[in-house]
C-alpha cells in the first residue's frame, strides 16, 4: 500500500494586528499525518489518533479536521471511492492557540494529494483545509491553515474568496512562543469578543496593520516593533490568560519587538530580531508565568518558510 508521511507545523495567527487575516508558521511543534491507500474499502477512514489531545479528538471523519479535508479533496478530484487511511499523530498541545486543528487539516490535504500523485498545488489545497478547520471552530478563516500549508507570513485579503498573499520576512526575525498549561478553545475565545468596535479603535488597528506590512516590505525592524500593538482583540482576550500583563512586560523588558496572544490563546508570542534574543525573551516569559503558578513550554524558531513537509513516500 502506497504511504505518505508529512509534518505540519504549528502557526501563530492574528499576529496582534491582523485578526483572522495574518499568520506565520514556526518550526515546531507540529503534527505528523500518515496517509495510505487501501483498496479494501471506499472513502476515508481515520485508523489512529495518538499524542496530545488524542482522547478528545473524534475518529469520525465528518467531525475531524483532517478527515473533512481529505474527504473533500477526494470528492473534488472525482475519486471519492478511493480508499484512504489516515493516522494523526498529535505533537502539539490541544487548545493551545498554535493552530493544532489547522495542522491536522493541512497535513491531511498535503498527504492525500501526494498519495494521488500531487494533482493540485499547495495553494489549490487551501480551500479543503479551510473546510476542515471550520469543523473545529465553526468559522471559515485561513489565518492558520494558509501559513501551515505554504510557510512564511501570509496575509488573507479575503477569507470568503481565500485571496491569500505571501509577505516578506525580515532578515533575522525570530519568535519565542510560550504555551502555558491553560486550555482555551477557539470557540470560547471568540465568545468573549464584542461585535462592536469603536471608530477610534478601528483607526488605531488599521494604522498598526498598515505599518506592520510596510515594515515587512522595507525590512524596517524598528517600525515593526512600533506596529505590534493590538488595540482591538488583545484587551478583550487577555483576561483568559493568567499573568498576561506580567508575561508581556517581561518580553518587552528583555527587548522583544512586540508580544501578544497567539491565535485564540493561551499561547503568547514575542517577535525578536535574533534567535539569541528570542531565547532570552522566551525564558523571561516563562519565569513570569511561573510566578503566577503556571507551568509552560517554550518554542524558539525563525519564521518557517517551508510549511507542510513531506517526510517520506513508500510504495
Amino acid at each position: 500500500m502506497r504511504e505518505v508521511r508529512v509534518f505540519a507545523p504549528a502557526t501563530v495567527a492574528n499576529v496582534a494586528v491582523g485578526f483572522d487575516i495574518l499568520g506565520f508558521a514556526i518550526n515546531r511543534p507540529g503534527d505528523e499525518i500518515v496517509a495510505r491507500l487501501n483498496p479494501s474499502f471506499s472513502g476515508v477512514r481515520i485508523t489512529a489518533i495518538t499524542g496530545t489531545g488524542d482522547k478528545q479528538l473524534p475518529l469520525e471523519v465528518e467531525k475531524n479536521t483532517a478527515g473533512v479535508a481529505a474527504k473533500r479533496l477526494l470528492h473534488h478530484l472525482g475519486v471519492p471511492e478511493t480508499g484512504v487511511e489516515l493516522e494523526i499523530h498529535k505533537k502539539m498541545p490541544f487548545g493551545s492557540g498554535l493552530g493544532s486543528s489547522a495542522a491536522s487539516a493541512a497535513g491531511a490535504a498535503v498527504a492525500v494529494n501526494e498519495l494521488l500523485g500531487s494533482p493540485l498545488t499547495r495553494e489549490a489545497l487551501l480551500y479543503f483545509t479551510v473546510q476542515g478547520e471550520e469543523v473545529a471552530d465553526g468559522s471559515f478563516h485561513a489565518d492558520n491553515v494558509a501559513p501551515c500549508l505554504v510557510g512564511g507570513i501570509t496575509l488573507i485579503r479575503s477569507n470568503d474568496s481565500l485571496d491569500v498573499h505571501h509577505l516578506p520576512v525580515p532578515n533575522g526575525l525570530h519568535v519565542a512562543v510560550v504555551h502555558p498549561e491553560i486550555e482555551i478553545l477557539t470557540r470560547d475565545a471568540r465568545a468573549v469578543l464584542s461585535d462592536q468596535v469603536p471608530l477610534v479603535v478601528a483607526i488605531r488597528q488599521m494604522g498598526s496593520l498598515a505599518s506592520f506590512i510596510t515594515a515587512l516590505y522595507t525590512n524596517d525592524i524598528s517600525l515593526l516593533g512600533r506596529s505590534l500593538h493590538d488595540h482591538m482583540v488583545e484587551p478583550q482576550r487577555k483576561q483568559l490568560i493568567t499573568g498576561f500583563d506580567d508575561v508581556k512586560a517581561a518580553a518587552l523588558d528583555r527587548g522583544a519587538l512586540g508580544c501578544s496572544i497567539s491565535g485564540a490563546g493561551p499561547s503568547m508570542f514575542a517577535l525578536c530580531d535574533s534567535g539569541y534574543l528570542a531565547q532570552a525573551v522566551g525564558q523571561g516569559m516563562q519565569a513570569a508565568f511561573t510566578k503566577h503558578g503556571v507551568e509552560s513550554q517554550l518554542y524558539v524558531s525563525p519564521i518557517n518558510l517551508r510549511g507542510v513537509e513531506v517526510l517520506s513516500v513508500t510504495e
